[in-house]
């Protein structure tokens, strides 16, 4: 439930929001995204969290961020760490989850509702602790891929759950390969009036 007096925070985990909306087979369009939630309470902030590959001479997800920081968003990132796992595969580990916890908690006596767009398990204590403080949390995430993107017990602490197929029509687009020229594309020149680019960040490594 959204109450228009409300002030509001979004909190999006970026790599488990892109993975959710991938098995549903859309993009997110980050622009429409952030309108719908201003248009549900007072947006206060809106929160990005990705690890971002600083040692490739292009970042795939460079224009996304880039979009983002001109539009509205607060962005947290750091670099990702490569490895080399046991079977000499290559690995990337990219957590931000304790980022985005210090964030909530801080913001937490300025805002009424949370929205947590991730359905990582591991954000239950946090999502416990904005509940104390009096902070109402809702989370997105979907129950409708195979296997589903929520953790159940974070679903059940939530005091709302959003299956993000369901604003598919509000905030989705149509999943785009990116053309080959794009792979030297900055952010762009006149960001406010165009489109997010898409971007897969990096997922990180438990």
């Amino acid at each position: 439930m959204f109450y228009r007096d409300d002030r509001l925070a979004l909190f999006i985990d970026g790599s488990n929001l892109y993975a959710a909306a991938k098995a549903l087979g859309f993009d997110i369009d980050y622009k429409l995204l952030r309108s719908e939630f201003m248009r549900r309470g007072k947006l206060v902030r809106a929160f990005y969290y990705t690890a971002l590959l600083e040692n490739e001479e292009y970042s795939p997800i460079r224009p996304l961020v880039d979009w983002l920081n001109y539009n509205g968003f607060t962005m947290r990132t750091k670099p990702a760490k490569e490895y080399t796992d046991s079977l000499g595969r290559r690995k990337v580990k990219g957590n931000m989850d304790v980022e985005l916890c210090v964030d909530a908690l801080e913001l937490a006596p300025h805002v009424d509702h949370v929205v947590l767009f991730s359905g990582d398990g591991d954000f239950k204590p946090l999502v416990e602790a904005l509940q104390r403080k009096g902070v109402r949390v809702s989370v997105c995430s979907t129950i409708r891929s195979q296997p589903p993107m929520i953790s159940d017990e974070l679903r059940r602490q939530a005091d709302n759950f959003i299956d993000l197929e369901d604003l598919r029509e509000v905030v989705g687009r149509p999943p785009r390969e990116p053309r080959p020229e794009a792979t030297r594309t900055l952010a762009p020149r006149e960001p406010a009036e165009t489109t997010a680019p898409s971007a897969s960040p990096v997922a990180a490594e438990e």
